[in-house]
């Protein structure tokens, strides 16, 4: 049957583009249009009903679990590059060394993958002793107790719903702008922190405040400062909720009051989500060129640039750099992220400066990421092992990074040490597995995928999250 589905179809960028997006129903019709196949011969390629075939391609019917996405694959007979880029494990890649690793080994992607046969309570038991990416140092980190804070209420959101579209009333007086700096500071904190529920709680009647604020010269470019700061942080966190729309509407506010200010650290600091925005909405050319862009401009605009100045426009250039890993484009991304580590060089430390976070082990979570986009797990976890997580300034930072692996891991089918990384991921920032709709769904393929001896500890796992799995 192979031979019926000619080779080059994988390589077609809308058949990437379907493939990135899981999009099976696109990808169905890509082969049906470029195969010549019929529904019925693609269901017994698939061990699918001409009636569940037609389903999927007419989008009545979903495919949600990654059993399923496995069997497509296989019965397609996908190419490992066509199956990383669908997020699958490639048929098979252990350790250099050939053995199979249960750290963030590297690994050489020319052998197939050895199963780990062990199973049962001395298992169990060896999977609470994880050791960690790094050594003792993030050993410490991952095991450390977090306190859980709840999942962020619907309320929360519709409260910042109406904040962003409701009519501002006119101001009653001079505006508090020590009392609104000292909030933004507070929601920008707990955003960090992974503290979405109270970042929701904060953000209303801060948002309401701003839009009202009556200052007049360089009073009135603080009060423009401060709500470029503000909807930046609403915006992000409407991107983690997956509410595209208010987003982009919280992100165009951030740069509106960023030009205000004609402060090019502001309007560097604005581009970053507006390139962040693009990106959830799959423009990822146009995010990676105005991020480049944006850092440009920047880098032009200054002389002696401030350690503020460098975070922002190290960020902007990683921002960029995944924006063009997400476009498949190596050679640019690969460019920016050494801008970037340059940048983080001349900055010398890590740092949290104008909330970015950035600094060189900053640099090197990018590079996981990059590298993931692209295929790539056993060097983004080898990126992964360079890393001292402890030395990331924020939460939120350790928490992608952690979920970055996860996923690595899951794509080499190593659940064991997926299980390992994301139960350190939930323990360091639990809103980051219930609050992200991206997240439940990893959770939800760990689970499906898992071998008898991790499945019920990866179950406990989701349940302990609300996730149905």
């Amino acid at each position: 049957m192979k031979s019926e589905i000619p080779g080059s179809i994988w390589n077609r960028p809308d058949m990437l583009t379907a493939l990135r997006s899981r999009d099976i129903a696109h990808v169905l019709r890509l082969v049906r249009q470029h195969a010549g196949m019929s529904q019925t011969a693609i269901g017994s390629l698939i061990g699918m009903s001409q009636g569940k075939v037609s389903g999927i391609m007419a989008g009545s019917q979903q495919v949600t679990t990654l059993d399923v996405y496995e069997r497509i694959a296989e019965g397609l007979q996908l190419p490992d590059s066509a199956r990383m880029t669908l997020g699958l494990a490639p048929r098979g890649i252990p350790a250099r060394d050939g053995s199979n690793s249960d750290t963030l080994g590297t690994v050489n992607p020319t052998r197939s993958v050895e199963r780990d046969p062990r199973s049962g309570e001395g298992n169990t038991v060896r999977r609470r002793e994880f050791v960690g990416l790094t050594g003792a140092a993030l050993f410490g980190a991952i095991l450390a107790e977090a306190e859980p804070t709840p999942e962020p209420a619907a309320s929360g959101i519709d409260d910042l719903a109406e904040a962003l579209t409701e009519i501002p009333v006119p101001a009653t007086g001079p505006a508090n702008l020590t009392g609104l700096s000292a909030t933004v500071a507070a929601a920008k904190r707990d955003y960090q922190a992974c503290k979405y529920g109270e970042v929701l709680t904060i953000l209303p009647p801060l948002l309401r405040s701003l839009r009202t604020a009556s200052a007049d010269g360089p009073q009135q470019r603080k009060a423009q400062a401060l709500s470029v700061e503000a909807y930046h942080v609403a915006a992000s966190i409407l991107l983690k909720q997956g509410d595209k729309g208010l987003a982009w509407l919280a992100a165009d506010r951030s740069v509106q009051a960023a030009q205000q200010t004609e402060i090019p650290l502001m309007i560097g600091s604005s581009a970053r989500i507006i390139t962040h925005a693009l990106m959830d909405g799959g423009h990822h050319r146009a995010a990676a060129s105005n991020a480049s862009s944006a850092a440009q401009r920047m880098d032009a605009a200054l002389t002696q640039p401030t350690d503020d100045d460098l975070s922002v426009y190290g960020s902007l250039l990683l921002r960029g750099a995944i924006a063009a890993a997400h476009n498949s484009d190596r050679h640019t991304s690969t460019e920016l992220l050494d801008e970037a580590e340059q940048a983080g060089d001349r900055l010398g430390h890590e740092g949290n400066h104008m909330w970015t976070a950035f600094g060189p082990n900053n640099v090197l979570c990018h590079r996981v990421s990059a590298a993931l986009r692209f295929g790539d797990a056993g060097t983004a976890i080898d990126y992964a092992r360079r890393i001292d997580l402890d030395a990331l300034p924020i939460n939120e930072r350790k928490a992608v990074l952690l979920l970055d692996v996860t996923h690595a891991f899951l794509m080499w089918g190593k659940h064991e040490q997926a299980l390992h990384t994301i139960q350190a991921a939930g323990q360091i920032a639990p809103e980051e597995i219930t609050g992200r709709p991206r997240i439940r769904r990893l959770v939800g393929d760990l689970v499906a995928t898992a071998p008898i001896s991790v499945r019920r500890e990866a179950r406990e796992f989701a349940a302990a999250h609300g996730i149905a799995a």
